[in-house]
């Protein structure tokens, strides 16, 4: 798994806009997810978080953290962005990139968040920022291995076989 991750630097800038681009950059996306998390609501934490989907026709939906006193009532960026895809038609993805302020380690979606991307697949890119723009590239499958699907509850059985798993 460790392996498999790419570091990569922001080193480009796009004119166009995202929302009708049909080919996409992943410096652009953690771009977009960065301008959302500046408009995070969280004045209990003071951690803004930002998300920018993609969905598969090439429209890019943006979600922020949204706090609340009730704490447990909050939204996670990467939620807020892809529940307003899903509330406009869009639940096909390529991509999602993650922004906060951590400038010393690669923002990651919390277990709740994951679970969520799954719904709409497991082999989506899933781009993990640092506040400088660089990013981590992984999938939601990395994310999540052995995952739990919407396929799992129509066939009674989860569609992995445990016992080809490598031990922890």
């Amino acid at each position: 798994l460790i392996s498999s991750l790419v570091t990569h630097t922001h080193t480009h800038t796009l004119t166009c806009d995202l929302n009708i681009m049909n080919s996409w950059s992943p410096e652009a996306l953690v771009r977009k997810s960065q301008e959302a998390r500046n408009q995070a609501y969280c004045p209990y934490s003071k951690f803004r978080v930002g998300a920018a989907v993609l969905a598969s026709n090439g429209t890019v939906f943006t979600g922020c953290n949204v706090e609340n006193a009730c704490y447990t009532a909050g939204l996670c960026a990467e939620r807020t962005a892809i529940s307003k895809a899903v509330s406009e038609g869009h639940t096909s993805f390529k991509a999602i990139a993650i922004a906060s302020d951590l400038e010393d380690r690669f923002i990651s979606p919390c277990g709740a968040c994951r679970q969520f991307m799954r719904e709409f697949g497991s082999q989506w890119d899933v781009y993990l920022s640092k506040s400088d723009g660089s990013y981590k590239l992984m999938t939601v499958e990395e994310l999540l291995p052995c995952s739990f699907g919407p396929e799992d509850p129509r066939t009674g059985e989860n569609t992995v076989d445990v016992r080809s798993l490598p031990l922890l």
